[in-house]
């Protein structure tokens, strides 16, 4: 299954959408613009929120919290390195690899593929296609990249911001 973020400047205050393979919004995607810490509802078509990422604050690295409803399903944070990012999800064996900055990377998971993400040339603005093998892993997987590339722009300084257009 195939989901496709369009960017232009990323501002967790934009309102965009996320679409499926046949180009129809599948997510709402409404971030929070006056909170402390960034903060990200994804919500269904009809208006249901699926699920919240909430920056941790306090941390020495990047951590954000994932909830569905009330309940927390899992943390993704940065990891200290030296070389290259590494980022974990708490609640699952996922690894992260690829490079992250130019959005192409891939979460696997004891070495069976669960997404890919590749940033799509020749198109009208930047725009990023997810590759998720498994469709119970649909939402996490969005949530992780979203969250990934949310760190990644605060700390290259660069202002992206993610729009449906």
């Amino acid at each position: 299954m195939m989901l496709y973020i369009r960017q232009k400047v990323f501002s967790w205050g934009d309102h965009f959408t996320v679409k499926d393979e046949f180009g129809e919004d599948k997510y709402m995607v409404q971030g929070a613009v006056f909170s402390w810490g960034k903060k990200l509802h994804i919500c269904d078509m009809t208006g249901r929120e699926v699920l919240f990422i909430k920056q941790e604050l306090f941390s020495f690295l990047p951590r954000y919290d994932i909830y569905r409803g009330q309940q927390h399903i899992a943390q993704i944070k940065k990891e200290f390195t030296f070389l290259f990012p590494k980022y974990t999800v708490d609640a699952t064996n996922w690894e992260i690899t690829g490079d992250f900055t130019a959005h192409d990377y891939r979460i696997t998971e004891n070495s069976r593929i669960v997404v890919t993400i590749t940033k799509q040339w020749m198109t009208w603005g930047d725009s990023y296609q997810l590759n998720i093998l498994d469709p119970a892993d649909e939402l996490l997987a969005l949530a992780t990249v979203l969250t990934i590339d949310s760190i990644t722009d605060s700390q290259s300084g660069a202002s992206v911001s993610v729009s449906s257009n």
